[in-house]
């Protein structure tokens, strides 16, 4: 079940043999409703038969980064342009160049490049913002390395000096999903100059937003979530085939993952995770700990089973009534976010630098495993243990919604107790019934 929010449009197109419609979606999630990553089109000086133009990709998502392989960005020049140079970044074809004489040719010809961004270890053809090797992390984590820039050098723009915004820009982040408008003009951006003394515009600025659908991405899920508690013996696992259904040979110890090639492996090798009911590469597990007096404890636990992926710079995101109090995290770095028109809080969690902040893969000896305790703080008012209160109303890893159990499967409170008595009340009954017996032989 996807729980983003879409505004369709449909438009019917006749055609000799029938007629048939056409929509498009403008989907939103409505835990980050402004989230998308922006290209900016800065000119920034005029040359003898072109100009000079930065490219800037900024990611205004909170908790969805652009992983391993990195971004691409594409686009179809409007007249006869070629990059002629390019620092930053570089075009991935350099296309029909032959018109062309000479030492220096263009970078490259193509009416429609590719252009993906140069590894940080590059130390030559660099550019200032550049070289993060395709890589965004999401805004709320780390908003310094949430964008990137590279430079390039167009000539053959025609008449206008200053040339005209490229058609049909496209975003592969690293996978589809994308939707970008149209370059448009905007305001020029604006640099400071003698100690942010003077503002200095460029030229022209053109602009571009892109969002995200888990629709136009048509992707399997990629996690799922479990459930416990402390006051019922059962847990409630994973879905079936949250992600897909395993191989119907239940003595294999290794299962193929149906579905296309993972983009997420520079090697392109297919995904392959343990054989589970469930057969997704990742599950969140949430344990409902203990129940104090003023709080509840948490246990979070974020499981790869993936045998041949790390997810570096992972995140969960939470949606549960109690993130609106006041919360406590160990081992995770956490975060609330605001969202539109939702009552229950919503907490963002990530790993710590150099200690848990990659998620390990499975291997033979044991599930690569991240996990955190939390305390929430109670408000009686707005929220209880009954009804299955005591668990998220949904689970996003790295941006992606995990397949949640369903409502009636979540653990029961014993003998259909509408409320739950905090730790102390149990100690005490526990006391009373160990010196019972002491007290009154006869029983």
């Amino acid at each position: 079940m996807s729980y983003y929010t879409c505004h369709v449009m449909i438009i019917a197109v006749g055609h000799s043999d029938g007629e048939f419609s056409i929509f498009s979606a403008d989907c939103f999630d409505p835990l980050d409703p402004t989230g998308n990553i922006s290209v900016t089109f800065d000119i920034y000086q005029r040359t003898d038969n072109g100009y000079l133009a930065r490219v800037t990709l900024q990611n205004y998502y909170q908790y969805r980064h652009v992983d391993k392989p990195g971004w691409k960005l594409g686009w179809r020049w409007a007249n006869n342009e070629v990059i002629w140079d390019m620092s930053g970044a570089i075009a991935t074809d350099r296309g029909n160049c032959s018109s062309y004489s000479g030492s220096q040719m263009p970078h490259s010809c193509k009416k429609d490049p590719i252009i993906v961004d140069l590894s940080p270890d590059v130390s030559q053809n660099r550019s200032e913002h550049c070289c993060r090797g395709g890589l965004l992390s999401a805004w709320s984590i780390d908003p310094f390395n949430a964008f990137s820039s590279f430079e390039l050098e167009v000539r053959n723009v025609g008449d206008n000096p200053l040339g005209q915004a490229p058609n049909d820009l496209t975003l592969m982040a690293p996978g589809p999903g994308y939707t970008c408008s149209p370059l448009l003009d905007t305001d020029p951006s604006v640099s400071s100059d003698f100690g942010g003394l003077r503002q200095v515009p460029v030229l022209r600025t053109w602009k571009s937003t892109c969002a995200y659908s888990s629709f136009l991405a048509n992707t399997l899920p990629v996690c799922c979530v479990s459930l416990s508690s402390f006051y019922n013996p059962i847990v409630t696992s994973c879905r079936n085939c949250s992600c897909g259904c395993r191989e119907a040979d239940k003595s294999t110890t290794s299962c193929i993952r149906p579905g296309p090639l993972s983009r997420s492996n520079e090697d392109n090798t297919i995904e392959i995770v343990e054989c589970t009911d469930h057969m997704c590469p990742v599950r969140v597990h949430w344990h409902f700990k203990n129940n104090y007096m003023n709080q509840w404890r948490v246990k979070l636990t974020i499981s790869n089973y993936n045998y041949n992926k790390n997810y570096s710079n992972w995140n969960v995101l939470v949606q549960h009534p109690g993130f609106t109090q006041q919360t406590s995290t160990y081992s995770f770095n956490s975060t609330k976010l605001p969202t539109l028109g939702n009552q229950d809080g919503v907490s963002l969690f990530w790993g710590i630098d150099y200690y848990n902040n990659v998620l390990l893969h499975f291997d033979k000896a044991q599930v690569g495993v991240v996990s955190t305790e939390i305390l929430l703080d109670k408000d009686p008012n707005s929220f209880t243990v009954s009804n299955g209160w005591a668990f998220p109303r949904r689970i996003y890893f790295n941006g992606e919604n995990c397949e949640m159990p369903l409502p009636d499967k979540f653990p029961m409170l014993p003998n259909r107790s509408s409320t739950l008595r905090p730790t102390y009340c149990g100690f005490t009954l526990l006391f009373i019934l160990l010196f019972l017996p002491l007290l009154h032989p006869w029983l």
